[in-house]
């Protein structure tokens, strides 16, 4: 077999490997987007559930007790 065509024969067989592991890396990337997505919408829903339960520490301005040189 001449030189050049067995060189082009590698490098088709690379690209086909590298075709393949591209494929195989997005369908990962795109599963691990649809799990971030949905710990991103768990988390906001944990995050407004807190903050209904819980009051906040900061008292308003009517609890406020007046600075001391009133």
């Amino acid at each position: 077999m001449d030189p050049i065509n067995q060189r082009v024969e590698e490098l088709e067989t690379k690209l086909a490997f590298q075709e393949a592991t591209i494929e195989e890396l997005n369908g990962e990337v795109i599963a691990l987007n649809r799990v971030v997505a949905e710990q991103q919408y768990q988390l906001q829903l944990i995050v407004t559930k807190l903050k209904a339960i819980e009051p906040s520490n900061m008292a308003t301005q009517a609890e406020e007790t007046p600075p001391p040189h009133y």
